[in-house]
């Protein structure tokens, strides 16, 4: 099957806006998550897709390849679903331009779980052990049924914790891979009430029937959605460096 990884990258992030070009080890973020794609030698292509000049030209001026979105999209699966459609692939894997700690034994596995035919989405997730991580709404949380299939995401603690039984809670990891099919009927679908009154865009596809495989993963490194998460991040690139 031929993969292609497609980066989406805004630089109007609500929370952290021109994030995608602040400095993460040397380099900016955009470039950073490009450059570990690569990296990992598992993809056919790599592209960076934006709406956003600045963001194009640190791609294209570092010798990466990137496509500029012709019109706005509310998510980055929309955003990618428009570069899909011209792209010959079976595959394609959403890389969030914000998850630069990506490693190559998860992206294995999802690639893996389309040859189960009822997989149309592939998907991470890792455990929360933190209490204050569990009930963050900025943590998406997702509980899937005995055979790995997604039930439900939500940014509330779930499942609720009602009797003594001890609940196990999971992070979902903003990396996705679809079958290209799946991923261009999200795009012709409208979104739907429980993805708005969540703002989690993979509700559409549940609420559409479409089955989401997920697999635990460990430790993917730190997601950059604050200021703060950008100091975490450059400590932990440091301190891999000095290892």
């Amino acid at each position: 099957m031929k993969t292609i990884a497609l980066i989406p990258a805004r630089f109007d992030s609500s929370r952290f806006p021109g994030k995608m070009l602040a400095g993460l080890g040397g380099k900016t973020v955009i470039r950073y998550t490009y450059d570990a794609a690569i990296k990992l030698n598992f993809f056919d292509d790599v592209y960076v897709v934006t709406d956003h000049q600045g963001i194009y030209d640190e791609i294209a001026h570092n010798g990466g390849k990137v496509i500029m979105s012709k019109k706005p999209h509310e998510t980055g699966t929309d955003r990618i679903a428009e570069a899909a459609k011209n792209l010959t692939a079976d595959i394609i894997f959403n890389i969030q331009g914000d998850e630069p700690f990506i490693k190559r034994a998860p992206v294995q596995k999802l690639i893996e779980a389309f040859a189960d035919t009822r997989v149309d989405v592939a998907t991470l997730m890792q455990k929360l052990h933190d209490e204050k991580e569990i009930n963050d709404p900025n943590f998406v949380k997702v509980v899937k049924d005995l055979n790995g299939f997604v039930m439900y995401f939500s940014r509330s603690p779930i499942p609720y914790q009602r009797g003594s039984e001890k609940a196990d809670y999971y992070e979902h990891i903003g990396v996705y891979a679809f079958r290209k099919e799946a991923l261009l009927k999200f795009s012709r679908i409208a979104p739907t009430p429980n993805e708005l009154a969540e703002k989690v865009e993979p509700i559409r596809f549940l609420e559409h029937g479409m089955k989401i495989k997920v697999f635990v993963t460990d430790y993917m490194g730190i997601e950059i959605d604050t200021k703060e998460d950008l100091i975490k991040a450059n400590h932990y690139i440091n301190t891999k460096q000095s290892e």
